[in-house]
């Protein structure tokens, strides 16, 4: 039997979106605390929603899956 039931969550891994930012196109308040850094990296959900920024490539993979997401590189 395949029955759908309102309020449960779907099955599957939740995909989360990780793409590189250039330090310059974020807000001014936001650059003056990375001192030289040029690339951070952003996590989205789904819908393009932005969820994080971090320093590095490797610190989003890493709390993408802390938080049982199923990280995605996007170029």
């Amino acid at each position: 039997m395949d029955m759908k039931f309102n309020g449960l969550p779907e099955s599957g891994p939740k995909i989360v979106y990780i793409r590189p930012v250039a330090v310059d196109d974020l807000p001014a308040e936001v650059q003056a605390h990375l001192n030289g850094t040029t690339t951070i990296y952003a996590l989205h959900d789904q819908d393009g929603d932005r969820l994080a920024l971090v320093r590095d490539r490797a610190m989003a993979f890493a709390l993408a899956r802390q938080n049982d997401f199923a990280p995605v590189n996007v170029h």
